[in-house]
């Protein structure tokens, strides 16, 4: 697994949950393309990334801040086992070592040196995410960097790797083509879903749904619709994977393109 090209996927402790979705989705994809996916094994998007990984049969690996015996968190512990049985745990801490502050930088160290390039899924200005950044560039690594909300804290630190000259990135692909990587999915991952034309109210309940959270009282104010319609038009989009449920009864509209086929229809049959 080690000799393995390896992509670090890296990010926020206190992910949001488009940052965690993202983070599987993007170390999904990659992972079939023939890359394994690092990461630090913590809280929030490292988890998100080897879950994703490890949900499509793919290799993870995992460096950790402690010695190998030593999960942490504890709650990973299960994770650990199966990072362990299709993947890589990998430390250079003896055995035993506990969980200090000072050995996470140095684990990121690893994360980068090990890997084509670094993704930074979500982080904030003081995420040490940054750090791992920092050293991918030292490592003349490449890194890359999703963006988020301009209103989102979690945000901002990607965004400021962006304005430094990290690769901002939309799909798997962007990060594939950039490391002129020819993974035997990559036209797959690049092609864009067929998806039922939509009515004019569909339209317009999907318009009013952003890319982030959005509750369903926003929507009705948005697409001027009775709160019955706006429900009922959510549920179809969300079974056609247009929109995703959120916590807090929020929805928020997924990466799905859907083409605009308002001009050659007026409505569709969405029974399911």
């Amino acid at each position: 697994t080690l000799s393995m090209p390896q992509i670090g996927i890296v990010g926020s402790r206190s992910a949001s949950h488009t940052g965690q979705e993202n983070a599987r989705a993007f170390a999904a994809e990659l992972s079939q393309s023939g890359l394994a996916v690092t990461s630090g094994m913590a809280l929030g998007i490292d988890a998100a990334a080897h879950e994703g990984a490890l949900a499509v049969g793919g290799r993870t690996l995992a460096v950790m801040g402690t010695g190998i015996d030593r999960v942490y968190p504890a709650r990973h512990r299960q994770l650990a086992h199966r990072i362990a049985e299709q993947g890589a745990l990998i430390s250079e801490f003896p055995l035993t070592t506990p969980p200090l502050p000072g050995h996470f930088p140095r684990r990121n160290r690893l994360i980068s040196g090990l890997s084509l390039g670094v993704l930074v899924v979500e982080a904030s200005l003081q995420s040490g995410s940054l750090i791992t950044a920092q050293q991918a560039l030292e490592q003349n690594r490449e890194v890359f960097a999703i963006p988020g909300s301009i209103h989102d804290s979690r945000a901002k630190g990607s965004h400021a790797l962006i304005r430094q000259g990290a690769k901002l990135v939309e799909t798997a692909a962007d990060i594939l083509e950039e490391l002129s990587w020819s993974g035997s999915l990559l036209t797959a991952i690049t092609q864009t879903k067929t998806v039922p034309a939509l009515d004019d109210s569909q339209w317009r309940v999907l318009e009013a749904v952003a890319f982030a959270p959005t509750t369903v009282d926003t929507v009705v104010e948005r697409c001027g619709l009775t709160p019955e319609a706006v429900c009922s038009i959510l549920l179809v989009l969300e079974l056609h994977g247009l929109v995703v449920a959120a916590p807090g009864a929020c929805y928020q509209r997924t990466a799905s393109e859907v083409g605009d086929e308002r001009k050659r229809t007026r409505r569709v049959d969405v029974s399911l």
